[in-house]
């Protein structure tokens, strides 16, 4: 059997203000080729469906074209929902999405009652935990101490694990949108995702999902091997800069007859690719080593020590498709570590004054000729102003 993992698609978020409605569907739609190809079962999707809580209309339809695609393709599809999906939202209608091989999962109470999906080898559990807000399921388990996402986590685990083994301890999957408590998570987690604490996500253990034969885990935007059956899959698109240079795909996931045999990496379309390019203003529109850039998504990490005038506008003549521009301008005294009090100290005249403030927050490059006359000018001014007092 096998099983395409996937996870956040956020359908309907935006990218330095930029919409991603047609990049996201043009991902997407590289999902029923892989299918057709490599003859899926089932397409998991877990969590963050959506970007909102209150999706639009176009991303409704873009979730609609994915979702029948995928079906058309010959595979089912189970998802659950993420911290940014609305539960009720997103499985409203589930009840007869399911009888269409839709299996949506955003309600806590069913937890345990899994997708049952068949192959030559018998029955394979697909359980879909939707995300888990502890003060949202403690009235699902009376007596029970439900603080953390990682005491929600574990209650429903257990749920899920009693089901199997009425079952007979058939092979079983878990989709679950969770911070797991890995080196490999935490190294592919991104600015795009929240806080874990305050966004709602604290960490869970990796060993939760030890029992199962694969453990098909959501929320960090770039995939993610913690052990050889728990895994994230990243984001199908690039929604932050950090994310440059990461793969874009979903993990294929083969199951035997006793588990889990392979897990292969599988590429998804990139509509638009990232590049971050550094260097001054001037080198960069120059460069003809950045004239592959032309069609990307583009930040410049300007190293001008004066920040340039109208710097965005000139990029984009050059980058149609420049997002963001970061100043980093590159220190002339970056080993001089005199307090600016103490750089300041010898300044013998307000000008000079000025002039020392500059040569501190610029690196080493202090005002220039005409910022000299500026001050020079400006000083007179009080000075005059001063002694007609």
């Amino acid at each position: 059997m096998k099983l395409l993992h996937t996870s956040d698609w956020h359908i309907g978020r935006t990218f330095h203000g930029h919409a991603t409605l047609d990049a996201i569907r043009e991902a997407l739609a590289g999902i029923p080729a892989i299918v057709r190809e490599r003859d899926v079962d089932a397409v998991l999707v877990s969590g963050d469906v959506f970007d909102s809580a209150t999706p639009s209309a176009a991303a409704i339809e873009v979730l609609r074209e994915a979702i029948r695609g995928i079906r058309e393709a010959g595979a089912v599809v189970v998802a659950s929902s993420g911290n940014h999906d609305s539960a009720t939202r997103l499985g409203f209608m589930s009840e007869w999405a399911r009888l269409a091989g839709v299996h949506v999962r955003t309600d806590a109470a069913l937890v345990d009652e899994p997708v049952v999906l068949h192959d030559e080898h018998g029955e394979a559990l697909v359980y879909a935990v939707p995300y888990l807000e502890p003060a949202l399921v403690r009235h699902l388990a009376p007596g029970a101490e439900l603080r953390s996402q990682a005491d929600a986590l574990a209650w429903a685990i257990g749920r899920v694990e009693a089901d199997r083994a009425r079952r007979g301890g058939a092979r079983a999957v878990v989709l679950s949108h969770c911070f797991a408590s890995a080196a490999a998570a935490r190294e592919e987690a991104g600015d795009v995702e929240r806080d874990i604490t305050s966004g709602g996500l604290d960490v869970v253990p990796t060993e939760l999902f030890s029992s199962f034969d694969y453990a098909a885990l959501g929320h960090i935007h770039g995939r993610a091997a913690l052990t050889e059956g728990a895994r994230y899959s990243g984001a199908p698109l690039h929604y932050s800069f950090s994310e440059a240079g990461k793969p874009r795909g979903a993990w294929l996931a083969t199951l035997g007859a006793d588990g889990l045999d392979e897990v292969e990496w599988v590429d998804l379309p990139v509509p638009r690719p990232l590049r971050v390019l550094r260097g001054g203003l001037d080198e960069l529109l120059a460069d003809g080593a950045h004239e592959g850039a032309r069609g990307a998504w583009v930040k410049a990490e300007l190293t001008d020590p004066v920040r340039p005038l109208d710097a965005m506008r000139r990029l984009q003549a050059r980058f149609p498709y420049c997002a963001a521009i970061e100043f980093a301008p590159v220190r002339a005294d970056a080993g001089d570590e005199r307090s600016y009090a103490v750089r300041v100290a010898s300044a013998q005249t307000d000008a000079e004054l000025v002039d020392g403030f500059l040569a501190h927050v610029r690196g080493g490059a202090g005002a220039s000729p005409g910022e000299r006359d500026l001050v020079r000018r400006a000083l007179a001014r009080v000075d005059a102003e001063g002694t007609a007092r």
